[in-house]
Parts: structure tokens; sequence; C-alpha cells
């Protein structure tokens, strides 16, 4: 529509209409503004209050592998330029609870540790754990990081403080040299 947006909520033959400065503010604005329309398409029923759980822990498991193969089939660097296409590019105004991200921490690390085929892979961790967060819309960033001696590269995701996997494993400090956020760009 010119004016505006036609919400249809086929499930309850609803109509509920916005007008065009609120859709370039939830387009354009801030994430406060994107959070009080949210509040109000709540509270008119066409959207859910609460958060669904972020991953279910047979679904962890189906993606780390998937995306190990993935990395083994097509290499590091053609999965990372490929993120751009299989993650939105916007973020939520909310952020994930220690206690949310603990939970796919230990999901992705228990189902990396546990597979035979996946067997602790910092890459496969890290990109699922990027994809997992970025199709929730949170904020996360993908990290790569070199250390010097001895030689060795780590790969990390990063997401309201919590690192999946540890940032340092074993003790040792990784400096990033590149960083992934926002869908990959």
């Amino acid at each position: 529509m010119s004016d505006g947006v036609l919400i249809a909520d086929w499930k309850r033959t609803r109509f509920l209409g916005m007008a065009a400065a609120d859709v370039r503010k939830f387009a354009e604005g801030s994430p406060e503004e994107r959070a009080e329309l949210v509040t109000l398409l709540v509270r008119a029923g066409c959207a859910t209050g609460r958060r669904k759980r972020r991953a279910d822990a047979g679904a962890v498991g189906l993606w780390l592998r998937g995306v190990h193969l993935l990395i083994r089939t097509l290499g590091f660097g053609r999965v990372l330029r490929l993120l751009s296409l299989t993650v939105p590019g916007y973020a939520r105004a909310d952020l994930p609870s220690a206690q949310e991200l603990g939970r796919l921490k230990q999901a992705v690390q228990t189902h990396s540790r546990s597979s035979w085929l996946v067997n602790g892979d910092c890459k496969s961790e890290a990109v699922t754990a990027f994809l997992l967060l970025r199709r929730c819309g949170l904020k996360a960033v993908l990290h790569v990081g070199v250390r010097e001696h001895p030689f060795a590269l780590h790969a990390w995701t990063d997401s309201a403080g919590v690192c999946i996997p540890d940032a340092d494993p074993r003790g040792h400090a990784f400096q990033p040299v590149l960083s992934i956020d926002c869908g990959g760009q």
C-alpha cells in the first residue's frame, strides 16, 4: 500500500494497518524505536510476546554436522564468504541472556565433542553458533584469530560477551585478524 502496510493474520482472520512513518521507523529507526513498535504489535496480538527457544538440541547437532561437511567440501574461506547469503543482516533490539547463550554454548560443544565427524573443530563450532544466533536476529561477531608462538589459528563467535567456543583455549590468547559482523558484511 502506498500509505503504509496491511498485516494479515490469516489464522484469526484479522487485519492490522501500519502507517508509512511507522514502517520507515521499523526499517531505519533505532533499536529502541523498533522495540516500541514490536511491543505495540504484541499488544495487538500480531506477534508473540515470548521468545522461542534459541536452539533445540537436535537442531544444533544437525547444523553442526552440516556446517562441518560444508567446510570440509568448500573450504573455510568460501564458507565465510557464503555467510552473507545465509544469515539476515538485521539485529533485534533485545540482547540474549547469559543463560541462553550458556545453553547454546553447552549444546554446541557437547555435540561437537560427541560427534565422530566434527570432533571438537573450532571452525565448525564458531560458524554454527554464528548462524544460529544471527538467524534468531541476535547480534553476533565471528572472529578468526592467530597466535605466533607456536603458530596456530582459531575461530570463535562472540555474542553479549560470551564466546563460543572459548576465545582463548588452554589459556593461549589469539589476536583477531578477521571479524565478520552483520551477516558477513
